[in-house]
């Protein structure tokens, strides 16, 4: 049971500094804190001024809030995730201090435009989806509720990459954000802790002969070093921590080697560190980038972990109460060798044995799965694994052998169903499963939303389900609207605050108030003038950008994420090609017009998705060129897809698309993002479109396409995509065009195989539901054209989506994971 939290008096009052003051205070750290005065100072050097003087008010807030927690022995709950996508912080906090617009009016009073100098701040390169945005989300929202927190992962010098788009293709090119340093972070060299690789394990002997305990002895040792990032929730309710760890080597130049000439050799191990935190998912396809992943994974885990053990010794003296004091969660299965890892710690370090280490383990460790993907649930090759971890595969070893042995002793499962809970692989490679190494140190393992959570019990935890019935459960993500409602759109803000007040401000659940409007036409009219000056932002961005003029008064559908298969960019295209043909063969017919938009980057080594973008941009090169589609038609690639290009691309989406295969996206949060921002969604009955559904209403969703069962279904049985393409005839003609070379004349059979895949096999249902989701679109043609009702359905979005806030889901974790007040 968990208690009601009452806020202490002790945290400082949110202040509201005058404009005046701000600007002393600007010119001041101008002067002593970046060393230059205002007739030399660069853009940059204004925005790490203003970046400085937030961060000092930060900092009362943090220290405060820090104090309290020690002294009145909180709970802290601990993310570790790969991925924090955090995007640009500095207008995150200006609004969350409440100070945006005296300090505005402060830099205008030195001739300095805030928002000129917002655009400096580089995006901070930690992650590349949804998952590190779900992350980033969290941990504001955690600060937010007030829950005591620190986010823990890798400080990358050059994240995932920066994708460019040249003749079409993606290319990528390195990340390069700490240029300019970064203004928000510290470092604390006094947090570094050694991280051990390879090695051997001896086992000490008491002297009647008993096993006292194991001792690793690594071959390679590389310092994590410690970055902290202050997070502010609203209105300084809270500050958390963000904590990323930066590889160092132990010992930065072996000066023999370099003064006897091996200038290379000499600088070897500062390389091997450096790289655990350069780059964000190194390729895999390889063995060479499956190590360093590996590495990776264990090098920020085990730095957490020592972390988290040292300051609860440090408070509490001893380690019997960790669970008590210790929320350790697991942001899918990157961290999961934080479990043995923790057990290793426990018993090796601090000499407890292995029942006493393991109901510790599992009482503090939880664990979210994202995914229903097989490779995106991880497993390592066992030769690997042991080679780098040989004391953690022993303990992997010990684990399975508890677990194999409670289940084998329940007389309730088959030799399969064994072989299927084991956390080694057998069959093929034997290979170390991570997901289910996470699910079985872990008293709750959740799913992002009622569809995947079903979905998880039915398929890739079928029987570690049936063996710990009680673990799974349901957590449907969130968004924070502070920066997807408050900072991104403040014409809809704006607009809100007029018509109900401001309390949907700090529960953004009252927006919901909202809902009375979508009936009054001079609201609609507001309504209409917002969501038209935000596509005249993107607009102009992408004239800016790409030398494409597109018209703000036409339909703006976009789609922009990850680019792979089952998300079904290649439907979306197929449709464009589609509709291309119908404007040039029946131009007589009243068209809408309509701007197509993708934004997305595919993996380094993702063949099939690199493609896509490609033929993305290849169709896109046809229709905007040609004069027979009168402007009716165009296709937009925007390169570079991160959290700035989604704070102009969504509030200026008409409609979003979300039309992922369905039972294969666990959740999804742009489709959030987009509605809360007056986007209608086209979308299937995937993750958690379903409960959108659920809240906005069916007349204010497009849905189409197969359900999960019936995708299910049919790759059980004997699909045949051939027949259904040969008898959809606008179908065909576009997989012909494509295929043929009508989109790459230079290389005709480019896009042969892709389509040929369609013909084939189609694993993600794209010929399945083309019908429905042209048909679809067709629908939302009718509607777009009563504007209306469009702009009606639009405001019931943005009313109902007050469920779908992080803050709520926080709530949830806290109080039915973490046992955490709030």
């Amino acid at each position: 049971m968990t208690r009601t939290k009452t806020l202490s008096a002790s945290l400082p009052a949110l202040d509201h500094p005058d404009p005046q003051t701000l600007a002393s205070e600007v010119l001041m750290a101008l002067k002593y804190r970046v060393g230059k005065d205002t007739t030399v100072a660069t853009p940059y050097d204004w925005l790490t001024a203003s970046i400085k003087v937030v961060r000092d008010r930060i900092i009362d807030h943090w220290i405060s809030a820090t104090k309290e927690t020690y002294e009145q022995q909180e709970k802290r709950v601990y993310y570790l995730s790969l991925e924090f996508l955090i995007g640009r912080l500095m207008r995150d906090a200006f609004s969350n201090l409440d100070i945006m617009d005296p300090m505005r009016e402060a830099l205008a009073s030195l001739g300095v435009d805030l928002d000129e100098i917002a655009t400096l701040e580089p995006d901070a390169a930690l992650g590349n989806g949804g998952l590190g945005r779900l992350a980033a989300c969290f941990m504001e929202s955690m600060a937010t509720v007030d829950v005591p927190a620190h986010g823990y992962g890798i400080r990358y010098a050059n994240g995932m990459f920066r994708q460019e788009i040249q003749d079409g293709w993606q290319v990528e090119l390195p990340e390069t954000w700490l240029d300019h340093g970064n203004s928000w972070e510290f470092e604390r060299r006094e947090r570094s802790f050694e991280v051990g690789f390879g090695g051997s394990v001896e086992s000490v002997t008491a002297k009647d002969g008993r096993l006292e305990r194991h001792v690793w002895k690594p071959l390679e040792h590389v310092l994590a070093v410690a970055y902290d990032t202050p997070v502010v929730g609203w209105k300084a309710k809270r500050v958390n921590t963000l904590r990323l760890w930066s590889g160092m080597p132990v010992d930065p130049i072996l000066l023999d080697k370099f003064n006897a000439g091996d200038h290379i050799g000499a600088l070897a191990e500062s390389n091997k560190a450096d790289a655990l935190s350069r780059v964000l998912y190194p390729a895999d396809s390889h063995k060479a980038g499956q190590e360093l992943r590996l590495r990776q994974e264990y090098f920020f885990s085990t730095a957490s972990l020592q972390d988290i053990v040292q300051r609860h010794l440090s408070q509490y003296g001893e380690l019997a109460s960790l669970p008590d004091k210790a929320a350790i969660h697991l942001n899918d299965t990157h961290p999961a060798v934080a479990v043995p890892e923790l057990m290793r710690l426990l018993m090796d370090v601090h000499g407890m044995d292995f029942s006493q280490a393991w109901d510790i383990t599992k009482r503090t460790f939880a664990y979210t799965n994202h995914t229903l993907l097989p490779e995106a649930l991880e497993s390592w090759p066992v030769p690997l694994f042991e080679r780098l971890l040989p004391r953690h595969m022993q303990i992997v070893y010990a684990i399975n052998a508890e677990v194999l042995q409670e289940a084998r002793s329940s007389n309730r499962f088959s030799g399969d169903q064994i072989a299927a809970i084991s956390l080694i692989q057998e069959n093929g490679d034997r290979r170390v499963r991570m997901g289910n190494l996470a699910f079985v140190g872990s008293h709750s393992i959740n799913g992002v939303s009622a569809l995947h959570t079903e979905l998880m019990k039915q398929t890739v935890f079928a029987d570690l389900h049936r063996l710990y019935p009680d673990r799974i459960n349901n957590k449907t993500n969130g968004i924070t609207p502070r920066r997807w409602l408050i900072q991104c759109n403040p014409g809809l803000t704006a607009l809100a605050r007029q018509a109900i007040g401001d309390r949907f401000l700090d529960d953004i659940e009252a927006i919901k108030e909202l809902d009375r409007f979508a009936g009054d036409a001079a609201f609609r009219d507001k309504f209409a003038a917002v969501k038209r000056a935000n596509k005249t932002r993107l607009a102009n961005l992408v004239a800016d950008r790409l030398g494409i003029r597109v018209d703000p008064s036409a339909l703006f559908d976009i789609q922009i994420k990850r680019i792979h298969e089952y998300k079904r960019q290649l439907l979306n295209i197929l449709e464009a090609v589609a509709l291309y043909d119908q404007i040039r063969s029946h131009p007589e017919k009243d068209w809408t017009p309509r701007v197509k938009f993708f934004g997305g980057k595919a993996a380094p080594s993702y063949h099939n998705a690199k493609l896509i973008i490609k033929l993305a941009n290849d169709v896109a090169k046809v229709v905007n060129g040609d004069p027979a589609v009168r402007g009716l038609l165009k296709v937009v690639f925007v390169p570079n897809y991160n959290v700035s290009a989604a704070e102009i691309m969504m509030p200026a989406a008409d409609l979003s698309e979300q039309i992922s295969t369905a039972g294969m996206e666990a959740s999804g949060t742009g489709n959030m993002k987009f509605a809360l921002n007056g986007a209608l969604t086209i979308g299937t009955l995937d993750g958690a479109n379903v409960e959108m559904k659920e809240h906005v209403g069916d007349d204010n969703i497009f849905i189409f396409g197969l359900k999960a069962d019936e995708v299910a279904e049919r790759r059980r049985g004997d699909y045949q995509p051939r027949a259904i393409i040969e008898a959809l005839p606008e179908l065909a003609q576009a997989i012909s065009a494509i295929s043929s070379g009508v989109f790459s004349p230079h290389d005709p059979d480019r896009y042969r195989d892709l389509m040929n895949g369609l013909y084939d096999s189609d694993w993600f249902m794209v010929a399945a539901d083309f019908d429905a989701y042209a048909a679809t679109q067709r629908e939302v043609d009718a509607v777009w054209n009563d504007r209306a009702d469009w702009n009606a359905r639009a405001i019931r979005n943005v009313a109902r989506m007050g469920w779908f806030s992080s803050d709520r889901t926080i709530r949830q974790y806290a109080k039915e994971i973490w046992n955490v007040p709030v």
